[in-house]
């Protein structure tokens, strides 16, 4: 195991925790790509979610959402690509009421602890005769398939895994995320799941989930569209027998620490793997009068698609990284700003500075970018992720209806 300094988990490589199983199969809603899976516990887990909002929220997001503030429990989870189930009306919400009952009766459980998420293409019905005829063919696996089952333009999952103990007891703690474009949290076209085997009530859970995701996954942005599907959910079931995880308490912070972290590299995998993406960008924000405020102007600087192209062109044009945040109404001091970039000073108190504009320009050749503001103006900070502009992301979603 991968010790990481300063904290109290380890990464580790991918395994379910104890008492999950799930698969990924292909059922025909893609050409040729698994795009049909489902994860369950088999005990019921303590549950959290969090879910877009957007206007428009899917079918599916509805229902999942539903069930997990109902009680704060779910066991499963059935989970397909290729179609959203989004903007379908009453036929849709009767689908994903549909798949719910399937499942629920596989499983043999209620109803009420099964969540349904789709991903896809907006506008289109479920195919539910693929989707009958694939339940059966579902299997209880350990294997990774269900993280590829729900990929669309994602170029490969993004998968997590850490472990830590906590009164002795070893818990582990596996996520798994989609996401490529229309990424734009709150939330975005992305579906989040963590899993693990820690002891921890529902509600409690939720309020971890809620902060941490604010932190991570509300952080990154691919173009700005935020979609109609989207949803990050934690399940625990509670099968690594630790004392139930209470706020105040060292197991609480220990466990907290590690879902930040892993929430946070699902963030940084989804923003590394934006449609046509070359580059990782991320920004870091610092001495800000609010932590509102630098959370704002670093997804501001990472959103914004004159930043992007100019990185995309590896050109360290400054200008538009300060222009971005004289544009947000963050409370800010226009004579005090400095901007690094690959940590190279590029702006001091608002002012240009000379540099090496060769050597800088070498820097942006490589696949991940740092961008750092100091405002000089407080004490917070903020950080955000993103990713350049390409002529491929423009390929990519004028051709995405076919």
């Amino acid at each position: 195991m991968q010790v990481l300094t300063n904290t109290k988990f380890e990464t580790v490589a991918f395994q379910w925790p104890a008492g999950f199983y799930s698969d990924g199969i292909h059922i025909g809603l893609r050409r040729h790509k698994k795009d049909f899976g489902w994860l369950f516990s088999k005990v019921p887990a303590s549950a959290a979610g969090t879910y877009t909002t957007n206007q428009f929220q899917a079918a599916p997001t509805k229902l999942t959402k539903q069930m997990i503030d109902q009680g704060h429990q779910l066991q499963g989870l059935l989970l397909n690509s290729a179609i959203a189930n989004s903007c379908t009306g009453e036929q849709g919400w009767q689908n994903a009421l549909q798949e719910q009952a399937w499942l629920a009766n596989k499983l043999n459980v209620a109803p009420n602890l099964i969540g349904v998420a789709s991903t896809g293409l907006i506008g289109a019905q479920l195919p539910m005769d693929k989707i009958k005829n694939g339940l059966p063919q579902l299997t209880p696996t350990k294997s990774d398939a269900v993280t590829y089952a729900v990929l669309t333009t994602d170029q490969h999952p993004k998968t997590v895994c850490v472990q830590c103990e906590l009164s002795g007891q070893l818990v582990t703690l596996t996520g798994f995320a989609k996401g490529s474009g229309m990424i734009y949290p709150k939330m975005a076209t992305m579906l989040g799941f963590v899993t693990t085997d820690a002891q921890i009530d529902g509600p409690v859970l939720q309020d971890m989930l809620s902060t941490n995701v604010d932190q991570t996954f509300n952080q990154i942005t691919v173009d700005g569209d935020t979609s109609t599907n989207d949803m990050v959910v934690t399940l625990a079931n509670g099968l690594a027998d630790n004392p139930s995880l209470q706020a105040g308490t060292t197991d609480y912070d220990i466990f907290n620490q590690a879902l930040h972290y892993v929430l946070g590299q699902l963030a940084k995998q989804i923003a590394a793997d934006g449609e046509g993406a070359t580059k990782l960008v991320e920004c870091n924000v610092v001495h800000a009068a609010t932590t509102f405020d630098g959370q704002q102007i670093a997804k501001a600087i990472v959103g914004s698609n004159l930043v992007k192209a100019a990185i995309f062109g590896e050109d360290p044009n400054w200008g538009r990284i300060i222009s971005t945040i004289g544009a947000t109404d963050a409370d800010i001091d226009v004579a005090t700003v400095d901007i690094e970039m690959n940590g190279v000073l590029l702006v001091q108190q608002s002012l240009a500075v000379d540099f090496d504009m060769a050597a800088v320009q070498a820097t942006l050749r490589d696949n991940q970018i740092m961008i750092d503001v100091d405002l000089h103006h407080g004490t917070a900070s903020g950080q955000a992720w993103g990713c350049d502009l390409t002529y491929n992301y423009v390929k990519i979603n004028a051709s995405y209806h076919t």
